[in-house]
C-alpha cells in the first residue's frame, strides 16, 4: 500500500507540488498557498519560485 504525501496544487494554472502536511486544504483539495485556495482574489500568484500562476 502506498500513501500519497505530495500532489500538484489544485489550482489549474499552478505548477507547484505541495506536501499534504503543509497544504492549505479547501473543499477537500490541496493548495500550495492561501491565494491559490481562494482563487487569486487579488490577481497575485502564489509567489513560489518559477511558478507564474494567477487568476
Amino acid at each position: 500500500m502506498t500513501t500519497v504525501t505530495q500532489m500538484k496544487c489544485a489550482c489549474e494554472s499552478c505548477l507547484c507540488i505541495v506536501s499534504l502536511s503543509d497544504a492549505v486544504i479547501k473543499d477537500s483539495k490541496a493548495y500550495c498557498s492561501q491565494d491559490c485556495a481562494n482563487g487569486h482574489p487579488t490577481g497575485q500568484g502564489c509567489g513560489h519560485k518559477g511558478c507564474g500562476c494567477h487568476a
